[in-house]
């Protein structure tokens, strides 16, 4: 027998039992686009390693350890899209977008080589947005309220919280980058491993470390908001001002700076606790100067990123969704058949919300009851001989203590409404 061949690891597969999760996350995100007026941009998979090295930034862990990353048949180096940011940003460039204000929004596949755990894979869907060409903190805030809406209406509001940081200009993180090298080489016998990496490397990363060891020496560090210029103030007061108008709550982290070189001043993190160590599940901020370092004219812009594993893994820790069938048909005979498959279409047609399971693969009465009550629909319609020859459907209640009844056709609709959707 030959071996089983299985998933690449941190590659999973998407089951049935999972899908009404991705399809409601994947609507409901398209429908909130359409009422921000963000338009839908579909981005390659692939693309040249240099774009992500001069984006993220050489000496970031997406780079230097997590890309897939190869030479093709044309001695070209291309690597599978990490993020999204960078390629939206490189295709608004190449096809001329950048002349006036854009929205865009995208939705696929991205890839890090990260040690597998739950909420965090080698490849995962990312949801992003993006906005160019508006240099003012209302557009940091709508995106903001964008996303509070969308927690609301998928109902797990409650269970999320909004952190909220300003990395300032990039003169001014070298200035804290200074004093930052400074404490922590002070402290080095209290550093962890990655966190002496970092220190020569990207030290503005060791205040995102999550070991607890590490709490009381980042907790004494120089913090971020004591060296912003007075531009990044404004913009950043701004920004507050107008989410205090409308009621947003959100928490200030001065140890908030994210993993990729390109942002400044806005950065945030929507986080849960329901989800552990994995407790990020969207963030995003401003990167001004990131369509310049790609050779496009200078562009204010703000995005962010949201993992639906994350966001569906929330989802079914608050929530279990009702997917089973509303209505099992059960036929008896060639002639039951017919007639299941025409009523079965009818009721569809009646009525677009109904989940509706029709036996199919014959057998009795009592594999086609078992099969119905497996299902888990709340009833069973039933056509055989005596039902076609009255010219009626027999209902059975498989969830309520309830006698078998009979109704015609045209009375089935009121009946189905009352014990499915009342």
């Amino acid at each position: 027998m030959a071996a089983l061949i299985q998933a690449i690891r941190g590659m999973n597969d998407i089951l049935p039992s999972q899908s009404p999760y991705w399809q409601y996350i994947e609507k409901s995100l398209a429908e909130l686009m359409l009422r921000y007026t963000y338009q839908e941009i579909r981005l390659p998979v692939l693309e040249q390693t240099v774009l992500f090295k001069r984006t993220i930034g050489e000496v970031t862990d997406i780079v230097e350890k997590e890309m897939y990353t190869f030479v093709d048949r044309n001695e070209d180096q291309l690597s599978l899209r990490p993020e999204g940011t960078a390629g939206a940003v490189r295709a608004s460039i190449e096809h001329g977008l950048l002349n006036s204000q854009q929205r865009f929004w995208y939705l696929g596949p991205m890839f890090r080589r990260e040690r597998p755990q739950k909420g965090r894979y080698r490849q995962f869907f990312q949801f992003g947005a993006e906005a160019f060409g508006i240099p003012g903190p209302d557009i940091d805030a709508e995106q903001l309220l964008m996303m509070a809406r969308f927690w609301k209406e998928l109902g797990i509001d409650g269970h999320i919280q909004l952190e909220l940081n300003s990395l300032g200009t990039l003169e001014t993180r070298q200035r804290y980058r200074e004093d930052l090298v400074r404490y922590f080489t002070q402290h080095k016998e209290h550093l962890d491993e990655d966190s002496l990496r970092r220190l020569t490397t990207n030290p503005l990363r060791i205040l995102d470390s999550k070991n607890p060891a590490m709490k009381s020496l980042i907790t004494n560090a120089p913090i971020l908001p004591d060296y912003l210029d007075d531009e990044s103030k404004s913009h950043f007061s701004g920004l507050r001002d107008l989410l205090d108008s409308v009621g947003l709550k959100y928490v200030l982290n001065p140890y908030l700076v994210r993993g990729l070189d390109y942002y400044g001043k806005t950065v945030y993190e929507w986080t849960t606790e329901q989800l552990g160590a994995q407790g990020t599940i969207c963030a995003g901020g401003r990167y001004d100067s990131l369509v310049e370092t790609l050779g496009g004219k200078a562009t204010p812009a703000v995005g962010f990123a949201m993992g639906l594993e994350r966001v569906i893994t929330l989802l079914e820790a608050i929530y279990s969704p009702d997917d089973n069938p509303h209505i099992y048909v059960i036929v008896m005979g060639d002639k039951a058949t017919q007639a299941g498959i025409l009523l079965s279409e009818k009721l569809r047609d009646q009525m677009p919300d109904l989940r509706l399971m029709m036996n199919c693969g014959g057998g009795n009465f009592k594999a086609q009851f078992k099969r119905a009550d497996k299902s888990g629909a709340k009833l069973a319609l039933i056509l055989a001989e005596d039902e076609l020859a009255r010219g009626v459907v027999s209902v059975k209640y498989l969830r309520e203590e309830r006698e078998q009844e009979t109704h015609s056709q045209t009375e089935l609709p009121a009946v189905i409404k009352r014990s499915c959707f009342e």
